[in-house]
C-alpha cells in the first residue's frame, strides 16, 4: 500500500493540504503528517487543523521562528532525523512555497524521496522574494508538480520541465473554502465585531517588503487610514506585523479596526461579507476570486495572474494615490469576476488520484 507523508509549516499549508488528506484517506492510503513548527502559536496553527479537521501531526519539528535562512536550516536538520524514523514513503507531499516547503524539498531529494510539490509552477518573476526562490528550487527538485492554472503549465515549459512530470489539479485551497464556506457563514464574525455584511474593508499585511521597511509600511497605513474615512477597515494583525507597529505606526494604524489573528472559519466569514479586501498574501487573491469579493494586492507584481485575468484582483503596488484611486473604482463599480478552471471543489481528488496512479 502507498505511502505519502506531508509536510506542513505555515497555516497556508494547513488550508492546502487538509482535503488532500481526506482524499486519501478515502482511498485507503497511509499518510503521515509532519508540522514543523514554523507557525507555532494557537492563532496561527492549532486553531486551523482544529478549524479543518486535519488530524494531529504524527510528527512535530518545533522549530518555531527566526529568518528564512534559520528556518530553513533547523527544519532540514530535523527532517532527516524525522525521516530516519518514518517508514519509507512512496511519496513526500509538498505545498505552497514556504520555508518548510523548500526545506522538506531538498531533504527528500537529498534522500533519494520523490517529492511532489502541490501549487506548483506559480512565478511572480522577482527572484529577491524569499517565495519565489523556493517556489522555483521546489519545482526543479520535485518529480511530480501539482499545478493550479495553466499559467503554471507555461511557466515550467519554459523551465525546461518535462510534461510527464507536471499535471493541472485545480486548486486544493478552494476545496477547503468551498467545503467551509457554510459553517463560516453560520459564525457571522462581522457582526460580532459590530460590522455590517458588505459594507466594511478587510486589509492583511506580512511580506517583508512592506512591513519590514519602514517608509513602506508607513505609506501603507497612510492610505489604509484614509480609505477608512469611507468605510471600518478590519486589519488581523499578523505576528511579523504587530511587532512592526510601534511609535508613529501606531499612531498612523489608529484610525483602522486592529485585531487578533482570526482562525480560518472566522477568517473566511470576515472576508466573504467584506465589501473590499487589500492584501499583499497569495492565497486571499485566489480566494477573494471565488468568493465574487474585489481584492486589491498591495504588491508590485503576482505569482498569480489568473485572479486578475479571471477574477476580481487588481494589483496596485505600495503607492498611496494608486491605492486610493483603484479602491473607489472597485467600490463604486466592482469587477465582475468567474471562477477559474478547475477550482471546483474536486482539485483534491485529482490530486489523490495522480499520487496513486504514479505510486
Amino acid at each position: 500500500m502507498a505511502l505519502v507523508v506531508h509536510v506542513v509549516g505555515a497555516r497556508p499549508n494547513f488550508v492546502k493540504i487538509a482535503p488532500v488528506v481526506r482524499a486519501l484517506a478515502a482511498r485507503g492510503v497511509a499518510q503521515r503528517l509532519v508540522h514543523t513548527g514554523q507557525h507555532y502559536d494557537a492563532a496561527m496553527s492549532d486553531v486551523f487543523f482544529a478549524d479543518l479537521s486535519l488530524p494531529a501531526p504524527d510528527v512535530h519539528l518545533g522549530v518555531g521562528s527566526g529568518s528564512p535562512i534559520e528556518q530553513t536550516a533547523r527544519i532540514m536538520v530535523a527532517l532527516e532525523r524525522a525521516f530516519g524514523e518514518l517508514p519509507r514513503p512512496d511519496w513526500v507531499l509538498v505545498p505552497g512555497d514556504v520555508s518548510s516547503t523548500v526545506a522538506a524539498a531538498l531533504v527528500a531529494a537529498k534522500l533519494g524521496l520523490r517529492v511532489a510539490h502541490l501549487e506548483a509552477g506559480l512565478r511572480s518573476f522577482e527572484r529577491s522574494m524569499p517565495e519565489e526562490q523556493n517556489r522555483v528550487v521546489t519545482d526543479h527538485l520535485a518529480a511530480l508538480l501539482l499545478t493550479p492554472s495553466p499559467d503554471a503549465d507555461a511557466n515550467l515549459a519554459r523551465e525546461g520541465i518535462p510534461p510527464g512530470r507536471v499535471a493541472r489539479v485545480g486548486n486544493t485551497m478552494i476545496d477547503s473554502l468551498l467545503s467551509a464556506l457554510p459553517a463560516a457563514s453560520a459564525r457571522r464574525t462581522a457582526a460580532r465585531l459590530g460590522l455590517a455584511p458588505g459594507a466594511y474593508a478587510v486589509v492583511t499585511l506580512h511580506r517583508p517588503s512592506n512591513v519590514d521597511d519602514r517608509d513602506t509600511f508607513a505609506r501603507l497605513l497612510g492610505a489604509l487610514a484614509d480609505l477608512a474615512r469611507e468605510l471600518p477597515v478590519v486589519f488581523p494583525l499578523h505576528p511579523r506585523t504587530r511587532a512592526r507597529l510601534d511609535g508613529g505606526l501606531a499612531r498612523a494604524a489608529a484610525p483602522l479596526r486592529l485585531v487578533e489573528p482570526l482562525g480560518y472559519l472566522d477568517f473566511l466569514s470576515l472576508t466573504a461579507s467584506a465589501r473590499l479586501v487589500l492584501t499583499d498574501s497569495g492565497g486571499l487573491q485566489e480566494e477573494t476570486t471565488v468568493l465574487g469579493v474585489p481584492c486589491l494586492t498591495l504588491r508590485e507584481r503576482t505569482e498569480r495572474p489568473i485572479t486578475v485575468d479571471e477574477g476580481t484582483n487588481q494589483v496596485v503596488g505600495t503607492d498611496p494615490a494608486r491605492i486610493l484611486t483603484a479602491a473607489a473604482r472597485a467600490l463604486d463599480a466592482p469587477p465582475q469576476g468567474r471562477c477559474p478552471a478547475l477550482w471546483d471543489g474536486r482539485a483534491a481528488e485529482r490530486v489523490a488520484q495522480c499520487l496513486v496512479a504514479r505510486s
